[in-house]
């Protein structure tokens, strides 16, 4: 029994099908990935002649506590501006963190919300710095908020609720993909807001959890918190005691890769 984990759907398949990249997928007898809807027909990123076992990210609940106090009053996330090559199938661009940020450029300029981003992004980004400072963008360094562990759960827990940019590539693969990051916010009882990938075709969405794909839809979801936070708090923990549970969703997966007696 050989599993290979992936971690980041789309790239893996598209590197391996369309630029012959080896990914290490022989010597493999179980392929599983995090993209909810790698090898659906809503999503057109190549199997590589692979059956796909789909699984959502687990989360120790015992180690991600409701959170009670608020300590970054705005919505945050942490990430990198940029990862490694983006890649072009079929006329579509499956690009980075930086591509779909780009597109919410003016987002803080169209509400009184706070958006603070621990970002890892180059000095020499020097364009994308300033339009970034100059439309209201609060940045942090993340190897001094979230550093650790230890760090990264007390940045994500006294946050307000997660602004959740995705990759492009996720986005227009349409994969289903959800972070692991966003998960840990949902956990800690705190509201996401998260870019559409697909995934509402697999979680709920509305109470606790919204998807965006316009500006319009983040502000929307940002009234709801308005209206109700304590609610959509509560609703973000059940959805990762439903749906994240890593007892649940780790004895799903051993049992679906026949590891079980």
């Amino acid at each position: 029994l050989r599993i290979y984990l992936d971690l980041d759907p789309a790239f893996n398949q598209l590197w391996h099908a369309t630029e012959g990249i080896d990914m290490r997928f022989a010597g493999h007898t179980h392929f599983v990935t995090v993209g909810q809807a790698i090898g659906t027909p809503e999503c057109a990123v190549p199997t590589c002649g692979l059956d796909w076992i789909a699984t959502p990210q687990p989360i120790v609940l015992d180690s991600w506590p409701v959170a009670e106090r608020i300590t970054y009053d705005a919505l945050t996330t942490v990430g990198n501006w940029r990862g490694y090559g983006s890649i072009e199938h079929d006329g579509v661009f499956y690009g980075q963190k930086a591509h779909s940020l780009r597109h919410f450029i003016t987002l803080p300029r169209l509400t009184d919300e706070t958006f603070t981003l621990a970002l890892a992004i180059h000095p020499d980004e020097t364009h994308d710095l300033e339009s970034l400072a100059s439309n209201g963008w609060h940045l942090l360094d993340p190897t001094c908020v979230a550093s650790t562990p230890a760090d990264y759960r007390r940045f994500i827990q006294g946050s307000k609720a997660e602004f959740g940019i995705a990759k492009s590539g996720y986005v227009a693969a349409r994969c289903g993909w959800f972070s692991d990051r966003s998960v840990c916010y949902l956990a800690s009882g705190r509201p996401v807001i998260a870019q559409e990938t697909g995934f509402s075709r697999f979680l709920p969405t509305g109470e606790g959890l919204f998807a965006f794909e316009t500006s319009d839809d983040v502000l929307a979801g940002i009234d709801e918190l308005k209206r109700d936070y304590a609610r959509h708090a509560r609703a973000a923990r059940g959805i990762a005691v439903e749906h994240f549970d890593s007892d649940v969703v780790l004895a799903r997966l051993l049992q679906q890769v026949g590891a079980t007696p």
